[in-house]
């Protein structure tokens, strides 16, 4: 029998809908495990950690990350694999930042949760739950076949910092462009072991010391030189900046030289492309030629979610910040590609 724990921080999975105002709000596990009553089939011993109060996920934050990784380290010798039920708006950054927090990572955390409520007809919520449990306890030769953090959604396995939420509407909310998706479920579960991580004899760290000091500038045209300033000038060590295609900015001189001078005040600027699909490619195009040279930082391929939380994971760990730009640019959990 496999050990199993369930952490439960609330989102759409257990929410149940007011009679009165005919919106939904959060209930506790009692109300998943009435609605999955093949809980009791299963060959797992599950233990339930509920998150008191519950929480919206668009209210997930540092310190309940920091929480989350707490209860899986306490944990983490006495079972077989984590379930962490969370809501769908966050997932991705959840799933990014436990990526980096669990270093050396040899159990799988499985995030997961459904589009509509467990009470519905029609909901994706028994599915994604049992497959993520099934997931969580699969093992070969004694060894756990995941050994990573990442979300499950709609039958599909992905990274869990390679991934986003790109729709809100349908029950297959997240996609994963840029990486294989790791297993696929059906009448069995396949799993695409060549684009697994394999923490197999790694010792296992974890890291709580964030510092959330990030700030974003997402480019557009017409964008004013004072909006500008106002992010650079922010009081952050880092700043992602989405840029266009793949990698490229506007060269008027004035946006240069405030990155410039950015550069030369310690903060770090991090290249991603506003393209889902793709990479920086820096130099590739005259409008991102003279990037590297002012000192902005590539960030391959990583996603939106990925660069933000590799930052505060970085910046909790670093104090020095040309150590944090040196990490930036390398693939530490499977969060990027690089091109050489």
């Amino acid at each position: 029998m496999q050990n199993i724990f369930i952490i439960y921080t609330g989102g759409t999975i257990g929410m149940v809908k007011d009679a009165e105002t005919g919106t939904f709000v959060p209930f506790d596990f009692d109300l998943i495990a009435r609605n999955l009553p093949d809980l009791d089939r299963v060959d797992y011993k599950l233990t339930v950690h509920s998150f008191t109060p519950i929480i919206d996920s668009s209210n997930m934050n540092p310190r309940i990350w920091v929480e989350m990784a707490e209860i899986i380290r306490k944990n983490h010798d006495h079972y077989d694999g984590f379930v962490i039920l969370h809501g769908s708006d966050t997932m991705s950054f959840s799933a990014s930042i436990l990526s980096f927090m669990l270093e050396g990572l040899q159990k799988p955390v499985i995030l997961s949760g459904s589009q509509l409520p467990i009470g519905e007809i029609r909901t994706d919520a028994r599915e994604n739950m049992m497959t993520a449990l099934e997931i969580a306890s699969a093992k070969e030769n004694g060894k756990s076949i995941v050994q990573e953090v990442c979300i499950l959604f709609d039958n599909k396995l992905f990274r869990g910092n390679r991934s986003f939420k790109y729709n809100s509407a349908k029950f297959e909310a997240f996609r994963s462009p840029n990486y294989p998706v790791l297993a696929e479920a059906g009448i069995h579960i396949n799993y695409n072991r060549e684009s697994l991580l394999d923490n197999t004899d790694k010792a296992f760290i974890m890291h709580t010391e964030l510092d959330n000091r990030v700030g974003v500038l997402k480019l557009f045209p017409g964008i004013s030189p004072a909006f500008v300033q106002s992010i650079l000038d922010a009081d952050v060590r880092s700043i992602v900046m989405e840029t266009f295609g793949s990698g490229n900015t506007m060269t008027d001189e004035w946006f240069l030289d405030m990155l410039e001078d950015t550069v030369k005040k310690g903060k770090n600027i991090v290249d991603i492309s506003q393209c889902k699909v793709g990479s920086v490619e820096l130099g590739r195009y005259e409008t991102s030629q003279g990037l590297k040279a002012l000192g902005v930082l590539n960030g391959y391929d990583m996603t939106f979610e990925a660069a933000v939380t590799k930052l505060m994971y970085l910046q909790g760990q670093l104090s020095d910040q040309e150590a944090v730009a040196y990490w930036v640019e390398k693939n530490i959990r499977g969060e990027l590609t690089v091109n050489d």
